[in-house]
This record gives structure tokens, sequence and C-alpha cells, in this order.
């Protein structure tokens, strides 16, 4: 593969894919292995892109993990985003990417393969390495395949450097009309690995790729490796985005009543209660439990003692006819058929008791308050997650009932139920509400 490229000053680059190379294992030395391959040559000014999998192999990387989600939280530090069961996260190396690049894909069942330790160490034993057996002065970088923000597809890019400049900074140049240039700096080795894998492929058992015709980017020292790639946290715009997630989740979370068959993760259940006890509440107190009904028999029993209750209040006590208490108890058909069902609960320890029936009522309702605030957290935290939710608040009107079928303490209050699932359509677009209609100003 060859292209004119006028910014380096090359006349042309040629791009060669390197065959022959054996499966490696543990222990292995790459660069021998490379030397052994009938038509490997390397020249100075040489530039050797090799797949991190392979790197990771020969470097014992490869550890049993019948669950890669736990292989995932021991090689992250920090989760940059999630949406159900996918995580972008910042790794141990400082990398934020998928999946910590924890890699299950062509290994044995039950292993995992986690990346090099150390990837710009790796690139600099390797370069050493091969000067020692070939004499010849290169450059060397470790490539892995990373997702990008806003764009389809894959692309590799490099996650350690020896030997090769990284960056190429454009400031100060001038362009062909003339022009300063005052932002571009040119993530070189991240466009030198995406070219590799051109002819390394995924799946062609080609790991290793040469790029030649580029030696003024070949250094003499190893160099600072991909951390200059890495964009300091005070100067990543996007690397948090907390408050940009919290008002985009507040504003796509609807009340859905209507979803796909798709399992919801119980994963994605925990971290929204999770969300919810962090809610405000009276006291010092956590007043907030989370009744997760997974058995789909005790879900049918509940719901059914609901509907017995309800269908006996409302012609009793309310004096409804058969038609009526039909429409009525209809919506609940969103408890029966959604994936998850929870089922708040407030308790009141720890609170105030008051002789004066006015402030008891105005304690109880404390209570109540912070206990809205906590299904929101929780409804708003869903919404981030990409599921869909509906806050139906029939429990409130059959308590007792629900206390006996779920075996619940005689002091758990239910409030309301929530049913959690894949939204079957779109919610249609909200219709902006005006801040100030609801605001008064004294």
């Amino acid at each position: 593969m060859s292209g004119a490229q006028d910014l380096t000053g090359a006349g042309s680059v040629e791009i060669l894919a390197v065959g022959g190379l054996p499966e490696v294992a543990a222990g292995d030395d790459i660069a021998a292995l490379l030397v052994g391959t009938g038509g490997f040559a390397l020249r100075d000014g040489d530039l050797l892109l090799v797949t991190s999998k392979i790197v990771s192999k020969a470097e014992g990387r490869l550890v049993q993990a019948v669950d890669r989600e736990a292989a995932i939280d021991a090689e992250a530090v920090r989760v940059v985003a999630r949406r159900g069961r996918t995580r972008i996260v910042e790794n141990r190396q400082g990398l934020v990417m998928a999946a910590a690049g924890v890699d299950a894909s062509n290994t044995p069942p039950g292993t995992v393969l986690l990346l090099p330790e150390d990837p710009d160490a790796s690139a600099r034993a390797l370069r050493k390495r091969l000067h020692e057996l070939t004499g010849a002065r290169v450059g060397v970088l470790i490539t892995d395949t990373f997702g990008r923000p806003w764009r389809n597809g894959l692309t590799d890019v490099a996650i350690g450097a020896a030997g090769v400049a990284v960056l190429e900074d454009h400031r100060g140049r001038v362009d062909s009309h003339g022009n300063e240039l005052s932002l571009t700096v040119t993530a070189t080795a991240d466009e030198l690995a995406a070219a590799a894998d051109l002819v390394k492929g995924k799946t062609s058992g080609r790991p290793v790729a040469i790029v030649r015709g580029l030696g003024h980017l070949v250094t003499e020292d190893d160099g600072d490796g991909v951390r200059p790639l890495i964009r300091p946290v005070d100067e990543d715009l996007f690397r948090l985005g907390t408050s940009e997630a919290v008002r985009q989740a507040v504003h796509i979370r609807r009340t859905v009543r209507s979803f796909t068959a798709t399992p919801v993760d119980p994963n994605a259940v925990r971290r929204a209660v999770a969300a919810a006890i962090t809610a405000p509440a009276p006291h010092h107190t956590t007043p907030w439990r989370f009744v997760l009904v997974e058995s789909e028999t005790t879900r049918t029993r509940l719901l059914d003692a609901m509907l017995a209750a309800w269908n006996r209040d409302l012609v009793e006590l309310d004096g409804w006819d058969a038609e009526r208490v039909a429409r009525r108890v209809r919506r609940g058909d969103v408890l029966r058929n959604a994936p998850c069902l929870v089922v708040p609960c407030m308790v009141m320890d720890g609170s105030h008791d008051y002789p004066d029936a006015r402030r008891g009522a105005a304690e109880r309702e404390m209570f109540v308050v912070a206990m809205g605030a906590a299904v929101e957290n929780m409804l708003v935290t869903l919404a981030g997650e990409g599921l869909g939710s509906a806050w139906v608040s029939s429990t409130m009107f059959c308590r007792d009932t629900v206390r006996e079928v779920l075996e619940l303490p005689a002091d758990w209050d239910p409030m309301g139920a929530v049913a959690i699932g894949t939204p079957a359509s779109p919610a249609p677009a909200r219709q902006p509400r005006d801040p100030e209609q609801f605001l008064t100003v004294r």
C-alpha cells in the first residue's frame, strides 16, 4: 500500500503485513519469532506495529475468568459511561476504552486476555530486542482496537510506543493560503495504527505490520510512549460530562407502559437503587427499602391478590360498576407485562413522635417526600441505562395485601410499584415546559 505524504515530506509509504508468525504463548520472544519468520527483514527507519493481543499472550496476560464483568472491574479505575452491560472505563494503564480492554475473543473458554501491564514498557523491550537481533533502528507501536465517540465502527490506535514521535505539532506552520495554524496537532501514532490495520485485519492471522517510508518519525531514544496522546482530565470536555449526563437522563425519563420481552440486567436495577438511596431524608434516617420481585410466581400471586383487593374495594367502598372497575384495573397491566418489577417501601425508623396530630402528619409527609426523591433518583438512573419505567401507585391502596404476599415487616409501607423494561417504541417528543410558569419569586 502506498500514497503521497506531502505533510510529512515522504515521497511514498509502504505498509507490509508480516505473515507466517506462529501462535504466541506465554514466555515467547516475539522479536525472535519475527526474525525467524521467512521473508521478515527490518531496515533502519521502519515502524513495526504489533497487535496488543500477541504481546499480552507473550507476557502471560491470559487469565482464568468465568465472569468477564469481574475482570473488567479488576482492570477499571473509573467508569466514564455506561449503557446496559456496555461500559466505557479508564483502565489501570490510563486508557479510556470499552470494557477496560478485556478481551474474551479467540481465547479458551473460561479465560480472558488482559492488555499488557505496561504497553510502553512492552514496546521499549521489543524495540531493544529487535535491535539486538537485527541491528536495525526502528520504532515500535503496540496497537489495540477502540470505538470512538459519535462515530460508528472501530479503528486501531496506539496504546504503547517506543522510538516514535506519537504527535506531530503543526501549530505555528503556515498553510497553502498563508494562514498560520494554531490548533492542529496530528495523532501520528494513531494514524499509523489505523493504516497498519488495513493490512493486518481482524481475522487474517497477521498481527504485525511494517510501515516503511516514514523514517523521520523514528526517534533516537524511546521517548515518552503514548502518554502525550492521552488528554489531561482538566482539558477534556467529555471525560466526565456529569452535569450533561444528568440533564439528559432527566429529559429522557418518561413513563413507559409498553416493553419488549428483553430481560432487564439485574445489575442495572441495583445501580438504580444505589442512586435512589442517595436521596435526602429527615433526621439522618434511611427510610428506603426496595423489593425486587424476581420470581414470576410471586409476581403473579401479588398482582392477583392486589386485583382482588381492588375489585372488592372499588365495588364495596366506592360503588363502581363492573365496566368502570375493569377500565381502572386495566392500568395495572403494565406491572404484569413488564420484564422487571420493583416495590419501593418506606420505613419510619428514626421518626419523631408528636402527640399533636398536625405535627405528626407533617412528620410523615417529610418521610413521604424523601421516598419520592429516592424513587425519582431511581427512575432517572434507569433512563440513563436506556431502560423505561412506570411508577404505578396501586400498592398504596392495598398495603396490607402487599405486605402479606411479599412477607414484609409490618412497618414497611409500600409506596407504589415500578415497572421496568426496554421500551417497545421510542417515546414521543416531550413538549417543552417554561420553568417560569412554575416559579413564584418573592
